[in-house]
């Protein structure tokens, strides 16, 4: 099988390739209807709620070091991080991580076709 590029005639300019902007990209990811990309979009916002809930843990963890040392003012504020840790953990977390794997990886399985390779 036989490929066939084309090539610009020889004294002739090419267009200068200019980079997009980081506003457009980002415009492009938010309004994107590709599968990947959201699922990607799912996979950072589930890494940032882990990390946001890495840090209550170590709140957690630091409080209960050694006793008298305290490091929230109040119980009902550890009672409040504790709490806050678990729904963080469970709803901000592993459910956006769930959706992100199935939004990349399931229509791969099923040989859906991609936004790219329509058009």
């Amino acid at each position: 099988m036989a490929t066939y590029t084309q090539t610009a005639p020889a004294g002739t300019l090419e267009a200068p390739v200019v980079p997009k902007s980081k506003g457009r990209i980002v415009v492009n990811w938010i309004t994107s209807t590709d599968h990947k990309t959201i699922g990607y979009m799912y996979l950072i916002a589930s890494f940032v709620f882990f990390c946001l809930g890495g840090v209550m843990a170590l709140l957690i963890r630091a409080e209960l070091f050694e006793p008298g040392m305290q490091i929230l003012q109040t119980k009902e504020q550890y009672n409040q991080l504790f709490t806050m840790h678990g729904t963080v953990m469970l709803l901000m977390f592993a459910t956006p991580l769930f959706a992100g794997f199935t939004n990349v990886i399931m229509p791969l399985q099923i040989g859906a076709p991609t936004s790219r390779s329509r058009g």
